[in-house]
């Protein structure tokens, strides 16, 4: 599904965030990156993400160079992602069923599939009795719940989550994970960015360890 072949990423040169990243994620697969702060987890989602380019190397998805999307057709490439962020980016006087809705809603979906994929999603995370509150209002671990509804509402090939239990405590972190997990049985290919290794071998995934800006090593 997701291939990087000789990726190289540089903010200032001569440095370089990344260095000679090579690596697979096949269709249904559980990928955890992982490396201490800098090491360049942020910059894989981004580039992943199409927010960043690759100063060198490709990345095919489903065997097309992303680098080679027209920024006009990225909305395209883009619905078959979903993204979690650490900092959940609700919207805080939109409710938590509209917040959820608004990708939907900005690809033009009919309000009757809105409806039933918002109440899907907000059901599947077991917050659809929160639907008509606002965000504020919320504990950090219903933000978050929120923002993975948001996230597989729109049905993605491939979840992205960058830390996403980087501000929950340990048992909501896991709740979190176990969630993420059943998504992925589901059939989603999930990758997560996380600096959390307890998590990491509790779950005991694929990994990609970062070091500097360079694959240390891949754990199958």
């Amino acid at each position: 599904m997701l291939s990087f072949y000789g990726v190289y990423k540089s903010y200032s040169s001569p440095y370089f965030a990344l260095s000679n990243i090579n690596f697979k994620v096949e269709k249904g697969e559980f990928l955890f990156i992982t490396g201490p702060s800098g090491a360049g987890k942020t910059t894989i989602i981004k580039l992943i993400t199409r927010e960043e380019l690759p100063s060198k190397g490709k990345i095919l998805f489903e065997g097309k160079d992303i680098s080679a999307i027209p920024r006009g057709k990225l909305y395209s490439y883009r619905r078959k992602l979903g993204i979690i962020f650490q900092d959940f980016r609700l919207i805080p006087y939109l409710t938590v069923f509209d917040n959820v809705a608004l990708p939907l809603i900005l690809r033009g979906s009919g309000k009757q599939e809105i409806y039933n994929r918002v109440t899907t999603a907000l059901k599947e995370l077991e917050i659809i009795h929160k639907a008509r509150e606002l965000p504020p209002s919320l504990s950090g671990g219903e933000q978050q719940r929120v923002a993975i509804a948001r996230a597989i509402a729109g049905n993605p090939d491939l979840l992205l989550a960058d830390e996403p239990t980087g501000n929950l405590d340990p048992l909501l972190s896991r709740k979190i994970m176990r969630i993420l997990q059943r998504i992925n049985m589901k059939g989603t290919t999930v990758i997560i960015a996380t600096h959390d290794q307890s998590i990491i071998d509790e779950f005991g995934k694929k990994v990609i360890f970062l070091s500097y800006g360079k694959i240390k090593r891949i754990k199958t």
